[in-house]
């Protein structure tokens, strides 16, 4: 993910991006050398450590000369460039190698793929070309998915009981938002905003987080009320401590003394409260792992498998998927949250912010790690419940008595009627005997 922020002064108009290319320039000519352009290719962290990881273990394999990885970059990009078959042919034994091993079952055909993506993404980069398709049509198909899972509930429960301040706001928001690992790279203390009830401005019932702020691709999710509240209290924490927090404060930094130094002319600034350092999405990784190990939480499928039972980071956006999709959420609404594309429809769906929240608030309970939060939720949600059949009671009662009401009074009018009907009935019969009488009076 880039982030524009070129620094320019007066000494150099053309700022600090135009210095790094010239200082890749390469000494015979006006190119660039290719190991920058490699570089500059891959906009994520994470992408680039895992594509130089496999990159080195293929120049190794493939014996490629040179003092460090970059000049073994640069050897290769030239070599290769001029001669693409001997390329493709270090490139192919390197992918037979590797098929042999997933015939052994050492690595899965998944790694093997990898491989071939990054090879192939760096003889692209730097202008080797190489028939792909000879080699990717000998690819064994494997499953496109890994045999990982989500972790449950009581192992985020169990995680969060690693003795660091920070573990329980970290797994609170990656578990209730689906946000990456990487997004603690951008993630500063004004970019959460907690949402509060209407009716009750003192109860908070999520927080809007914002992804990746201020990048291209921003975007945002929510994270529980246990999960904001674990975050303000890590804040809190920071400010009685000494730290000057405001909106631009990282929300993960560095752990400090928190003991008092008494000792004459000493002055410690590398574990300084008001000296923060964040911590990159790198080293909340190395943070989980370590955690992971403590609780005894890292397992294997069997001694074999390099994979673990439950991803390091990425379990977390597994957990998050599969318990809003068991709690009945939108799966369009998952995937926003989760900063999925969705294809077509994200030029077409687009909900407001009210009805994702009202989507999401109605599925937190299926979120929630702390139990006693979990049952306070449903208990809310139990007393709303039964308000609103109070309600529509009260209101089918009203409706009742207003149609009994309208009833009796239809009755009254009825018999007032038939009253009136009666009596006229009686003139009438009397004035008829009375005209019957004159009838025979006359005839006589």
């Amino acid at each position: 993910m880039s982030n524009n922020q070129a620094k320019f002064s007066e000494k150099d108009p053309m700022g600090d991006d135009f210095n790094s290319v010239e200082r890749h320039r390469s000494e015979d000519d006006n190119s660039i050398e290719t190991y920058f352009i490699f570089d500059y290719s891959i906009r994520s962290a994470q992408t680039k450590d895992s594509y130089f990881r496999r990159l080195r273990t293929f120049f190794q394999y493939s014996c490629i000369e040179g003092k460090d990885f970059r000049d073994k970059c640069n050897n290769f990009a030239i070599k290769g460039q001029k001669n693409p078959q001997w390329a493709f042919k270090l490139i192919l034994n390197f992918i037979q190698y590797q098929k042999q091993r997933v015939a052994k079952k050492e690595i899965k055909s998944g790694t093997l793929r990898n491989y071939q993506k990054t090879i192939k993404s760096f003889c692209e980069t730097v202008d080797i070309l190489i028939p792909w398709k000879k080699i990717t049509k000998g690819l064994p198909r494997g499953k496109r998915y890994s045999d990982d899972r989500a972790p449950t509930i009581e192992e985020i429960r169990l995680i969060s009981s690693y003795p660091d301040r920070r573990i329980k706001s970290i797994v609170y928001v990656m578990a209730s938002s689906g946000i990456r690992v990487g997004a603690w790279d951008y993630l500063k203390w004004g970019h959460i905003t907690p949402i509060k009830d209407k009716n009750d401005e003192r109860t908070v019932i999520a927080a809007k987080l914002r992804v990746y702020a201020e990048e291209d691709d921003e975007y945002f999710t929510f994270i529980t009320p246990e999960g904001y509240c674990e975050v303000n209290e890590w804040m809190n924490f920071r400010i009685a401590s000494g730290e000057n927090i405001t909106n631009d404060s990282w929300v993960m930094r560095n752990l400090w003394n928190t003991e008092k130094i008494k000792r004459k002319d000493y002055v410690s600034i590398k574990n300084d409260v008001s000296n923060p350092k964040k911590i990159s999405s790198i080293g909340i990784k190395r943070l989980m792992e370590r955690a992971l190990w403590t609780q005894n939480l890292r397992i294997k499928n069997n001694p074999s498998d390099k994979r673990y039972q439950v991803q390091t980071d990425h379990g977390f956006r597994k957990f998050f998927k599969t318990r809003c999709e068991l709690g009945g959420m939108k799966p369009i609404n998952i995937e926003k949250f989760m900063g999925h594309s969705t294809g077509i429809s994200d030029s077409y769906y687009k909900a407001t912010e009210e009805e994702l929240l009202k989507d999401y608030v109605n599925h937190i309970e299926h979120l929630l790690i702390n139990n006693e939060n979990k049952i306070s939720i449903q208990l809310d949600k139990l007393s709303k419940e039964n308000e609103e059949q109070m309600n529509i009671n009260r209101y089918e009662l009203q409706t009742k008595e207003r149609e009994i009401a309208s009833l009796e009074e239809k009755i009254q009018i009825d018999n007032d009627s038939m009253t009136v009907l009666s009596d006229r009935l009686i003139e009438i019969t009397r004035e008829l005997e009375s005209i019957k009488s004159q009838l025979k009076f006359t005839s006589n």
